[in-house]
């Protein structure tokens, strides 16, 4: 998927992905990674999302990456947050004391850039692209986090339902793309809801992966 694509997206206010509340999933299933306050939560693609909040309502320190700096812009404003802002190479660099995001392209960003991760969220990204995408994506995550643990949100519905994004990453897909490094554990299944629902029929799954 193009950078023109996301940026029209949110330029237009299409932006079907953002939850106004905490991920359902989040809420009852994150501890299942038994993380100590302080540990280091990184969310790739991470929009503007209320994700964000919750992680550092429970005293995580927070990373995340988005293209589109409004965003970027509206998660501070909402938090009520100065961050100190400074271009590192060709992205921004958005930081408080428990919130960094980076804007630009997330390929781009490197390990350095991190520091040490203790577990990826991802409830937006693998599910925002197509399937050439993916190994791509998988395998530059893998590298960012040093394969830390992850706390993943995917959709599995018939994409002949609707055009994604979100797409469908079934089982298999998240297998193919994992199991080589990670235990894979489906933590819960429910009925799609919210406006998804909408446009399809199908299950929001949430999984834990764990280093092998």
């Amino acid at each position: 998927m193009e950078k023109a694509f996301w940026q029209s997206r949110w330029q237009e206010g299409k932006i079907a992905f953002h939850e106004g509340a905490p991920n359902l999933h989040l809420a009852r299933h994150f501890s299942v990674l038994s993380l100590a306050p302080g540990s280091h939560v990184f969310v790739p693609l991470c929009g503007k999302s209320v994700d964000l909040d919750w992680l550092l309502a429970e005293e995580y320190q927070v990373s995340g990456i988005e293209l589109n700096r409004d965003a970027v812009d509206a998660v501070f404003e909402r938090l009520k947050l100065t961050p100190e802002v400074s271009p590192v190479r060709g992205l921004i660099r958005y930081s408080t004391d428990a919130l960094v995001i980076w804007s630009g392209d997330f390929f781009e960003l490197q390990p350095d850039d991190l520091g040490p991760i203790n577990a990826v969220y991802d409830r937006a990204a693998l599910v925002a692209l197509p399937p050439a995408m993916r190994q791509a994506y998988a395998t530059h995550l893998q590298t960012l986090s040093a394969n830390a643990p992850q706390f993943l949100v995917t959709y599995d519905y018939d994409q002949a339902q609707t055009e994604g994004p979100p797409f469908s990453v079934p089982e298999r897909n998240v297998r193919d793309l994992y199991e080589e490094l990670y235990d894979i554990q489906k933590l819960t299944s429910v009925d799609i809801y919210g406006s998804l629902a909408e446009r399809c029929s199908g299950q929001e799954e949430a999984w834990h992966l764990t280093r092998r």
